[in-house]
Formats: structure tokens, sequence, C-alpha cells
């Protein structure tokens, strides 16, 4: 099924789309890579507002699939003018745990003077 059926069915919210292609849309021709998906996913959690477990499992499939814990802050910072930074802001400290850190730490350390 190409783009254009594929657009057409979501717009007509064709459920059998849903059914056959949610779990499929990461291969294939025409499809997302998994890197990408991973980060599109990361910016939709952004822009609802997601659950910490959210965070953690798109952003472990964006790391496995080759995304640098960088390229995950760039899509946070890239999301700003369209999501605002409200939400960018809640989710920064859900996608640092994902990465392994604890920015409360981090936060206290920088206010006692510590650079890194």
């Amino acid at each position: 099924m190409d783009y254009t059926d594929r657009l057409r069915r979501l717009a007509i919210n064709d459920e059998r789309l849903a059914e056959t292609e949610a779990g499929d849309a990461t291969g294939g021709s025409g499809r997302l890579d998994p890197r990408s998906l991973a980060l599109a996913r990361i910016a939709a959690l952004v822009s609802i507002g997601g659950a910490e477990p959210s965070f953690g499992a798109q952003v472990d499939a964006a790391i496995s699939a080759g995304t640098t814990p960088a390229q995950i802050v760039d899509v946070l910072v890239g999301v700003i003018p369209i999501v605002g930074l409200p939400r960018v802001v809640a989710a920064a400290p859900k996608v640092a745990l994902a990465l392994g850190h604890d920015l409360e730490i981090d936060v206290d350390e920088l206010g006692a003077g510590t650079t890194r």
C-alpha cells in the first residue's frame, strides 16, 4: 500500500490500518527506520506529556537503533517552537532518567558552583 492509500485510510479512521500497521511501522519499504521512529515517538511523548516508563522505552529503542544521547536532546530542543518550553522542561527529567542521569543531583551540584 502506498503512502496515499495509507493517508486516505488514516483520514477516514480506518481501524484496519491501525491493526495491520501499528506493529509494523518499524520496517519495510517507505516506512521509517527504527532510529527515526523512536525519535518521532520521543517527540510525540513530549507533546502529550508522556509517562516516565514510555520515555524509557523509546529512549532505549533510540539508543539501540544507533541514536546518541546528544541527538535525543536535539529532538527536545527542536520541538520547543512546536510544543512550548514548559512541555520540554517537564520531559527533560524523564529523558535524563532514561539516559541514566539524575538531573536533581546535577542541578544541586550546579547550584553549589560545581562545574562539569
